[in-house]
């Protein structure tokens, strides 16, 4: 519930600390989606979420059809991965995946046929208010749903009903904050009844009573769409949409929380510990078509734009499409000199070049031109302790102190700063008037703290295994020892008769 304080104040929503008002440059907001073409080519790297890889289940040469199964999911944080079209598996090897550092990954390369035929395996579930929710949640994983605002966590995993933390409000987050995404909003405008129904059966999986559907105000036209879906609402439950000021970093979820409930997530917490449950737009329409269409995940809409992109626009795009064959459909066919952006400009990754497909977390795909990039980003200058970073954190840290621990290495120091607590926004490095990269810092320190939980599982592991060898060795000692003992004792020659003759 909103707070009766901050409505007393006039306000229909609770603040959230920190935040900023970047130029939002939001140009492909009126751009419908447009179907991207087959490519010539599908690349399903066999990891596209946070968690464990999948495990490939086809071999060079097999045929496979769209929807199927070509990767099975290992372990609990996992979901399998489905092939986008019909065609022919020609290879599987390692392949570059967007990430900043241009690392490879196994990859399983699939020909189209040009038929683009279906995997019917998996039913429409028509009758889903009387289907039992494990069945539902089964559904979502078996489609292999991945968090689509970028954080690519496995989805069924949040879709549990946990008495002990009982969901009492779902709330769809229509936010898009980053500058530039507008797939979500488009997806809004153009889909709007399918995000409502997608909406209904998350409240009906999880047994909440209260629907949010939240929607920044410069959102105009999906704020009118999403609430004529609701209106044409025949269920009867309690959803609402609900128009927000537009602030960055509005749509991280625990920030979104605090803003429409004016709950706080403690630290270490999860958004069910306080009775809620957030989920992406893009999300809820691939839940809708998983559970209605039974359709897997194999495609998403992603954003294409930049001021070096002719023709910016949202494309629904197959997974495994390659980054450079999109950009040409929107005219660009030249990279020289330009920067490359997966996802938005506050928390994408640069990357190398183009020739990289297209995952599950593929929200948008930026092209800037240098001009562009070194306006947004002028040579770094000494940290002048002006404060402006810690006014802009919604987390409440000192940005200045904990890049100052992170460039020195002192991970303790930085680990007391609560530096991973904090979510790599990017509104600390807005706002600096020394335009130091902080973020940049950060992810330096957590990769570095990594490293040394690494080396340090892996000396603890070496002294369990040393010590078990050991205790092996001294144990095996032991028991030739005992064997030793009880031979002589069995062997051991009788004293002759003392009155023998």
């Amino acid at each position: 519930m909103i707070k009766h304080f901050f409505k007393k104040l006039g306000f229909s929503q609770a603040p959230f600390a920190g935040g900023i008002q970047p130029n939002m440059r939001k140009e492909t907001e009126h751009s419908p989606i447009e179907v991207c073409p087959l490519p010539p080519l599908l690349i399903m790297p066999i990891k596209q979420h946070i968690g464990q890889a999948c495990s490939p289940l086809v071999a060079v040469g097999d045929h496979v059809l769209r929807g199927q199964k070509i990767a099975k999911a290992e372990g609990y944080v996992s979901v399998p991965i489905h092939a986008p079209t019909s065609g022919q598996v020609i290879k599987i090897e390692d392949y570059a995946i967007p990430h900043p550092s241009g690392m490879g990954l196994t990859s399983i390369f699939i020909e189209p046929d040009g038929l683009d035929e279906r995997d019917e395996t998996l039913k429409p579930i028509e009758d889903w208010q009387h289907t039992d929710v494990s069945a539902l949640r089964e559904r979502v994983r078996m489609c292999g749903i991945a968090g689509l605002g970028g954080a690519a966590f496995p989805t069924f995993i949040k879709l549990v009903q946990d008495q002990r933390n009982p969901i009492e409000t779902v709330i769809l987050n229509g936010i898009e904050c980053e500058p530039f995404l507008t797939n979500d909003h488009r997806l809004m405008v153009e889909h709007s009844q399918e995000i409502v129904l997608g909406m209904q059966i998350i409240m009906h999986m999880v047994g909440a009573k209260q629907g949010i559907i939240a929607i920044e105000d410069n959102k105009s036209d999906a704020i009118e769409c999403m609430k004529k879906a609701v209106n044409h609402d025949d269920m009867g439950l309690d959803i609402q949409v609900l128009s927000l000021p537009t602030r960055y970093p509005q749509g991280s979820e625990k920030q979104l929380i605090e803003a429409i409930t004016g709950k706080q997530v403690p630290m270490g917490k999860l958004p069910m510990h306080v009775g809620v449950l957030c989920q992406n737009i893009g999300t809820t329409h691939a839940i809708y078509e998983a559970v209605i269409l039974g359709y897997p995940l194999t495609e998403r809409v992603v954003t294409i734009s930049g001021d070096a992109v002719p023709q910016q626009g949202n494309m629904l795009v197959r997974l495994g499409t390659s980054m450079r064959f999109i950009y040409a459909q929107r005219g660009l066919t030249d990279f020289d000199g330009l920067q490359i952006l997966h996802g938005g400009p506050m928390m994408g990754e640069r990357l190398r070049h183009p020739d990289i497909p297209v995952i599950k977390s593929s929200t948008g795909l930026l092209a800037l031109s240098q001009d562009f990039f070194r306006e947004a980003h002028p040579e770094e200058e000494p940290c002048i302790r002006c404060g402006h970073c810690s006014e802009a954190c919604p987390i409440r840290l000192t940005p200045n102190l904990l890049a100052d621990h992170c460039r020195n290495e002192q991970l303790e120091k930085a680990a007391d700063y609560h530096l991973f607590d904090c979510i790599e926004c990017g509104a600390c490095s807005y706002v600096c008037p020394s335009h130091i990269p902080l973020v940049h810092y950060f992810r330096f320190g957590k990769g570095q703290a990594a490293q040394v939980r690494r080396e340090q599982n892996f000396a603890e592991a070496s002294r369990q295994r040393s010590e078990f060898r050991d205790t092996r060795i001294q144990r095996e000692k032991d028991e030739k020892a005992a064997k030793r003992r009880k031979v002589r004792a069995t062997h051991t020659p009788t004293e002759p008769n003392q009155g023998k003759e």
